[in-house]
């Protein structure tokens, strides 16, 4: 692997590798830009088939939190962790102290929280040896606690925004909505679309899972593999990526795609087919920011009532998605795009004009 030309290519700023022979530590920082503030995002803990593997993960996943926290409005840069290791076997106190220091040395450059692999409880360990770390447990003070009933409000409010996009009005009474995964997100989405009378059709590998949605929101139940071409209003992807592709698109009968997954189309390309074919997209990191929103209310000192009026903006959010999509021609997970790189352009045009100004200050003196 070219790892600088790799870096060139994406404009990335910093990579840290980790490695504590005492406890097997072996991980990987990307911090992709910081123009907006320190960098934030989760430390994941994955058994990557190769090194080059985990590292290649890092950085998209940390170019991905610059763009997501960047059209979130948070004053906030993008970066992540991966931890080469077992979640199930190879965790241990040793450990996720070494990860603390590596992100202290860093002199807060890098916020950590949690991410696939990771729990709160590995964050307060990594708390032991460092503040620049969200997510821990509520008994700390200042802990925002589970970001999931946050998350599936964001969700339920761009769900709203792009189904005023698609109706001409953001009620959901009444609509048809698929929901594919009924986890802790996605079961909190629910209950808000149940409350305001849409009715749910879902599914979801956990039979468990399913009989709750069944039983508390009169859901229809249908298999995993069918939920894509059931009739609906909105299809809500809430469990695994990539699901928009080459098999599910021809299915799909909804005139909205609106969920809590994080990569759900499974390349660019099947962005513009279902822009073709008219159907309103959400992009998932816009959709979904409510997580990320809520912890970074961390570092201000949490207030959950100002999170929550943060994470009620993403309704607006999604319309300025809409806005760009439709202004410059393009589909809507491009006009996200977009929307994320104007800011980060604005800011730093503005502060490189701040510096000139301030040497012409100097130069006068």
């Amino acid at each position: 692997m070219e790892l600088f030309k790799y870096l060139e290519e994406s404009d990335y700023e910093q990579v840290v590798f980790c490695h504590d022979k005492t406890s097997g530590l072996k991980a990987i920082i990307a911090i992709h830009d910081t123009t907006l503030g320190p960098a934030l995002g989760g430390a994941r803990m994955w058994t990557y088939a190769t090194e080059e593997e985990a590292v290649i993960d890092a950085l998209r996943l940390a170019k991905g939190m610059t763009y997501k926290n960047a059209a979130a409005g948070l004053n906030l840069g993008g970066g992540k962790t991966v931890i080469i290791g077992n979640p199930k076997t190879d965790k241990n106190e040793e450990l996720f102290r070494a990860f603390g220091r590596y992100i202290q040395g860093l002199n807060g450059r890098y916020i950590t929280a949690e991410d696939v692999g990771t729990t709160e409880e590995d964050m307060d360990v990594i708390h032991q040896e460092t503040d620049f770390v969200t997510g821990i447990s509520p008994t700390h003070e200042g802990s925002s606690g589970n970001p999931s009933p946050v998350t599936a409000y964001g969700v339920y409010r761009g769900m709203k925004a792009a189904a005023k996009e698609a109706f001409g009005s953001d009620s959901l009474e009444g609509k048809t909505i698929a929901v594919q995964g009924v986890g802790n997100v996605a079961f909190t989405l629910c209950r808000h679309l149940h409350e305001e009378g849409a009715k749910l059709i879902v599914t979801d590998i956990s039979e468990e899972a399913v009989r709750r949605a069944v039983e508390e929101f009169d859901a229809e139940a249908v298999g995993i593999n069918d939920i894509y071409g059931v009739e609906c209003d909105i299809y809500a992807p809430c469990a695994l990526g990539a699901t928009i592709n080459d098999e599910t698109i021809p299915q799909l009968k909804a005139k909205v795609i609106a969920g809590s997954a994080n990569n759900q189309l499974k390349t660019p390309e099947h962005g513009d087919r279902i822009h073709e074919m008219g159907i309103v997209y959400a992009p998932d990191y816009i959709i979904n920011a409510g997580g990320v929103i809520n912890v970074a209310d961390e570092l201000e000192g949490y207030n959950r009532e100002r999170a929550m009026k943060k994470v009620e903006k993403i309704y607006d959010t999604i319309e300025k998605v809409f806005e760009i999509s439709k202004r410059d021609g393009i589909p809507s997970y491009a006009a996200a795009d977009r929307l994320a790189e104007e800011r980060i352009a604005n800011v730093a045009k503005s502060r490189s004009q701040f510096l000139r100004n301030g040497k012409d200050t100097l130069h006068r003196r």
